[in-house]
């Protein structure tokens, strides 16, 4: 790919950008549409329109979005977005100083010498010496030894200092977010409850209601409320289940009959009982589902009461009086045995998963080991695919292996797109499949939270697209296009990795230029959710549970969005010394990326937990890791330039490391753990402890007819020990 043809894909890039932004104008104000475009203003009783207007500026959502405050995003969105945005800000910050540098100093001197034209004849770049233009902006073009090398190694200490200052800046200001938010007078259920898993055995004729009662109330007499056992609830959810899916059913024949009487017939749904309502016994749909219902109904109570008092497992959830005890008990080590009562901080009610509170000590340890070697070996093998795309997917290769496809692929104006584009869509489609297992992965562990396994998948798909993406492009593409020259000169190989980076930056260019030109093109147009939800409102839904369920958003789903950043990051840093022509599409993503999501933050994502930005240290040490990774970089490829004063950069990953061990002891514990002093503000009204206590209790075993004083039970006030006094 020439230098022009890198010019026109990226203005083609730029005008499909253009054209989904006024088309996500004009269908914006299209009252149809209000529920794709601000579903979380609706689901929050808002107007969708500021003001209540349709009839305003058009691109009013910039003004809107970049005048929005950090308080705005934490009351539409809460903290883990607000987090998410620090995240961008911190960012955009390191490269926009590091560009304010590195452009006007580093960019004329590579352009004024002559390393590209004295080493044609010898280099073995993936760019073939046909993207000479942009290799004259690089390291490429700098002559092996030359004084003008200080230039780039003063450069790469720049960037690390900027990275470590904004960084630490962030680290102090999340923390403070995230202070302030669990320093809120309302009440927050979690704040009075902790999780207790690994139970040792009951003792003859002592139940687990009795066992934990008397345990906690030993120790915590003045504050300890009651406990809720944990049960195995796969029957009983089982049964629950069917139960909402019939009174679903049930609602839409009913919406069905309600709509056929308006239209002066009257006729009342039917449907099949057989396998899919394909076959069997043709009934009346409203009927059988009252039936259906009646009799899961009774099935329910009745396995709920056998759920609660026969099938109590070894963890349960403890609640106090005060969040100031709550958080104490979460910190504190209850038994002189590691393997007996683990106690922890409950998450929200929302995000438990209660098939894995009840995963013993020892098995939640060899599980997750056995995930990390699952995930290692995903990693490498992933490898292979990746590495054969980015080498297969070039015109060039393809004409090779798929001759058929000369006569499509030399067409002048698809030629351009495809050469292009076509390594990169491949590879984005290629890495889609991945995220859904790493989460499957993450909740074998046994995690106990749904925030926990989220940040448990971010991080594995981090350390994957790093390793398969960034690293398995630049090794895989080297090598193919080399493989003849690693025959003759095996030992050549290492020279000519190094030396294949600047060419390699033309491809990261693209993909990073895809990434935010058409990826938050299709983002903030929302096309595919339009043209999803007008489907199923026409041809499926038949009441408004169906067309909420229809439009509903969804969070913004930080298990694929922050490693998919943290990629960006990666590649624009380790290129940002070798190329830096690379830091305004960086500067470009992530500022396009903010504005973007700034405005799906506040009228779109609808927050499926609030984690009080746990996220974010995870998010710092991957910056760092980015950053460590792009020190070795810069190290072994100032190596391979025969640069005299290269060790003068072996203190930079020390550094690195020496800066993730002082934010780790500064601020970390504060992220694991509800700080005292925070717990234990003043709480403008007494907390309802019989509310705090029913928001736990899982939707399978809520009953109407549920009395509280079934004794032994998993839900009971009190145990029979105590029922006489």
């Amino acid at each position: 790919m020439d230098f022009s043809s890198f010019l026109t894909s990226l203005g083609t890039s730029f005008v499909i950008f253009i054209v989904l932004m006024v088309l996500f104008a004009w269908l914006s104000t299209r009252q149809g549409n209000a529920v794709v475009y601000y579903p979380n203003r609706i689901v929050k009783g808002m107007e969708p329109w500021e003001g209540g207007s349709r009839t305003r500026n058009p691109f009013a959502w910039i003004k809107e979005a970049l005048s929005s405050s950090e308080q705005d995003v934490i009351n539409m969105s809460g903290i883990d977005t607000a987090v998410y945005f620090v995240f961008l800000s911190t960012v955009l910050g390191i490269l926009v100083l590091s560009g304010i540098v590195l452009l006007p100093v580093l960019l004329p001197i590579a352009a004024t010498d002559d390393g590209v034209k004295k080493n044609e004849h010898t280099s073995n770049n993936t760019s073939n010496g046909t993207f000479s233009d942009l290799d004259k902006l690089s390291m490429a073009n700098i002559e092996v030894k030359s004084p003008r090398l200080w230039a780039f190694l003063v450069a790469t200490y720049w960037v690390s200092v900027v990275t470590y200052f904004l960084t630490f800046k962030a680290y102090k200001h999340v923390s403070a977010l995230r202070a302030t938010a669990l320093m809120s007078n309302e009440v927050k259920p979690e704040q009075f409850a902790v999780l207790v898993r690994d139970l040792p055995n009951a003792t003859s004729g002592q139940t687990r209601k009795q066992q934990v009662d008397t345990y906690f109330k030993s120790i915590y007499p003045e504050t300890f409320y009651r406990s809720m056992v944990v049960t195995n609830n796969k029957e009983v959810d089982k049964i629950w289940g069917e139960l909402e899916g019939f009174k679903k059913k049930l609602a839409r024949a009913e919406a069905i009959y309600a709509l056929s009487q308006g239209n002066g017939q009257g006729t009342r749904p039917t449907n099949r009982t057989g396998f899919l309502g394909l076959c069997g016994k043709k009934v009346d749909s409203i009927e059988y589902y009252n039936e259906k219902i009646k009799e899961l109904t009774q099935k329910l109570e009745a396995e709920q009461k056998v759920t609660l008092r026969e099938k109590q497992q070894g963890s349960a959830l403890v609640f106090f009086t005060s969040r100031v005890t709550a958080a104490l008990a979460a910190q504190s080590l209850h038994a002189q045995m590691v393997d007996n009562w683990t106690v922890t901080e409950a998450p929200e009610p929302r995000q438990l998963i209660w098939s894995n509170l009840t995963i013993k000590f020892y098995n939640r340890i060899i599980r997750q080991y056995v995930v990390y070697i699952v995930v290692f070996l995903t990693i490498v093998f992933y490898m292979i695919p990746i590495a054969f795309i980015s080498a297969v997917t070039t015109l060039k290769n393809l004409r090779k292996l798929l001759p058929f496809l000369k006569p499509i692929v030399d067409i002048a104006a698809l030629k351009t797109v495809l050469e292009a584009y076509l390594p990169q869509l491949a590879l984005i489609i290629f890495l889609a499949l991945l995220p859904k297992f790493l989460l499957f992965l993450s909740k074998t562990e046994g995690i106990p939270s749904g925030s926990h396994v989220i940040r448990a998948a971010s991080g594995k798909y981090f350390y994957f697209i790093v390793f398969n993406v960034f690293i398995g492009v630049t090794i895989g593409g080297t090598l193919f296009a080399s493989i003849k020259t690693i025959e003759e000169k095996p030992n050549s190989v290492f020279d000519m990795l190094a030396k294949s980076l600047p060419g390699n930056a033309t491809f990261f260019l693209t993909f990073v230029a895809l990434k935010f030109f058409v990826g938050y093109g299709l983002e903030l147009s929302r096309i595919v959710p339009l043209i999803i939800y007008h489907l199923k409102r026409k041809y499926l839904c038949k009441n408004e549970a169906e067309l909420r369920e229809a439009w509903f958003p969804g969070d913004i789903n930080y298990a694929t969005r922050v490693p998919s950043d943290m990629l960006i990051v990666t590649i624009v840093l380790c290129y940002s010394v070798i190329a830096p022509v690379i830091i305004p599409f960086g500067v470009l993503y992530f500022a396009l990326g903010w504005l973007v999501l700034r405005n799906q933050a506040l009228k779109v994502y609808v927050p499926a937990y609030e984690s009080y930005g746990r996220m974010w240290p995870h998010m710092q040490i991957r910056i760092i890791s980015a950053l460590f990774l792009y020190q070795v970089t810069m190290l072994g490829y100032f190596g391979v330039m025969r640069f005299y004063y290269t060790p003068i950069l072996v203190p930079l990953p020390i550094l690195s490391l020496v800066f993730v061990f002082v934010c780790r002891k500064k601020f970390y514990g504060a992220f694991c753990h509800t700080v005292l002093e925070v717990a234990s503000q003043e709480l403008k009204e007494t907390p309802h402890m019989e509310q705090i206590f029913k928001s736990f209790v899982p939707p399978s075993l809520i009953s109407e007819k549920q009395e509280d004083e079934h004794f032994e039970d998993a839900l009971s006030q009190v145990s029979r020990s105590e029922s006489s006094v």
